[in-house]
């Protein structure tokens, strides 16, 4: 049994993919407690170009504050289906190795990341020929992972 899963978020229904995975595992007693961690970063361009503008700081908070809210809806929804949970918003530029810090920080025995992104990895399953997208952050989280890491494959895919 696996007793604390970490599930990183990023806002995207994509990324969301790996939650009836999580639900599965522990309903069926294989998983105790659920962290989500969401990463936010203003390192993104659109962020960059506001910077030095008036009401960026206000921007900025806005945006964090969606991220909280995110995290709050996702605690709600899978709370109320009995699932003990613990959310988690950290700043920063580097999601990949935050995820994995925070997996030494918390005690973390699995990672659940969705496989997605449009600047990752294009790898053909040799089973079935099917071709499957390793996003950049899932691809560290992947190497540079001291726990087991389960990859699941977006719909979008």
């Amino acid at each position: 049994m696996y007793k604390k899963i970490l599930v990183p978020l990023d806002g995207s229904e994509l990324a969301e993919c790996a939650l009836p995975h999580v639900k599965s595992l522990v309903k069926d007693g294989f998983a105790g407690e659920v962290h989500i961690l969401k990463v936010f970063s203003c390192n993104c361009i659109e962020f960059k170009k506001l910077h030095s503008r008036p009401g960026y700081i206000e921007l900025r908070q806005e945006a964090f504050d969606e991220s909280q809210k995110y995290l709050s809806a996702i605690k709600s929804q899978l709370s109320a289906e009995g699932i003990q949970i613990k959310t988690e918003l950290i700043e920063g530029d580097r999601p990949a190795n935050i995820i994995t810090d925070y997996v030494h920080k918390n005690g973390i025995d699995l990672i659940i990341i969705a496989t997605r992104g449009y600047t990752g990895l294009i790898r053909e399953d040799p089973g079935s020929g099917k071709k499957m997208l390793l996003g950049s952050v899932a691809l560290k989280v992947l190497h540079n992972s001291d726990v087991p890491v389960l990859l699941i494959r977006s719909v979008s895919l």
